[in-house]
């Protein structure tokens, strides 16, 4: 039976991570709609069959490429596509069938969107953590994972601790070094997960973050004025702490007790 439901939610996960691709693609732009018009080929702007649209099958049966006018497809599209009904296991296999997988699977869709768009763009939209942050607190009252009190202290800090990080950044250098998108996301994250959360997650995003961006300075060679987004750092520490949370705890136990604290 645990079988069935994982690869169920995974096929479920597919077919939701088509929409983002198409969210991914359209929501930056001004004035388009993620409805219409209908899914089309980006060059010729012929309309998609539904069976061109068949997650990660289409693709493979296309070979990556436009069955009208030959122009290559992005290796984005099966990504998402995979991560998304991956995420969707995982959200299965730990909440089962519940409010709680459902609210979590929401959480990730968005991160999901929140990661690609903003390393496209550097841009992370309102329209995506506004109401992410509403819906983390709403659905706190819901499920047993976090409290509506631990939810709307991880919207507080996590909106306060970066805003003075920023400013702190910016006092100190004249520069901006962190978006209000940021800010935000923060704030959405600890709306999920809860105050609890955001040491971890600050501290995992920052230190995977600062070591792209160290690669990053060498390759683009343009020192303190290299620039990478923080969004997907953030995104992805919350996605590890959301399933890894057992053993993130463990380990910061440890740590205390071998420091004697």
């Amino acid at each position: 039976m645990q079988s069935v439901l994982l690869v169920m939610a995974a096929v479920f996960g597919a077919v939701v991570g088509s929409f983002l691709n198409v969210v991914i693609l359209r929501l930056p732009k001004e004035g388009a709609s993620i409805v219409f018009p209908a899914s089309h080929c980006p060059r010729c702007q012929r309309p998609l069959a539904w069976y061109e649209n068949i997650p990660l099958l289409s693709f493979l049966a296309l070979r990556g490429r436009c069955r009208t006018c030959g122009v290559a497809i992005s290796w984005q599209y099966p990504l998402v596509e995979l991560t998304m009904a991956g995420l969707a296991a995982l959200v299965a296999h730990r909440f089962g069938i519940s409010f709680a997988a459902l609210f979590y699977f929401v959480f990730c869709a968005a991160l999901l969107v929140i990661i690609f768009i903003d390393i496209h763009h550097q841009i992370i939209p309102d329209r995506i953590s506004l109401p992410g942050i509403v819906i983390g607190f709403v659905g706190s009252f819901f499920v047993h994972t976090v409290t509506w009190q631990q939810s709307g202290l991880g919207i507080l800090i996590g909106g306060g601790l970066l805003y003075a990080i920023a400013y702190g950044y910016y006092a100190l250098t004249g520069r901006d070094g962190m978006g209000g998108g940021d800010i935000k996301l923060l704030a959405m994250i600890g709306g999920f997960l809860g105050w609890q959360s955001l040491l971890y997650v600050v501290f995992a995003g920052s230190l995977t973050g600062s070591l792209v961006g160290i690669a990053a300075m060498f390759k683009q060679k343009k020192g303190g004025l290299t620039r990478i987004p923080f969004g997907p750092f953030l995104a992805l520490a919350a996605l590890s702490y959301l399933f890894l949370q057992g053993q993130i705890n463990a380990l910061w136990r440890l740590y205390l007790a071998t420091a004697g604290l």
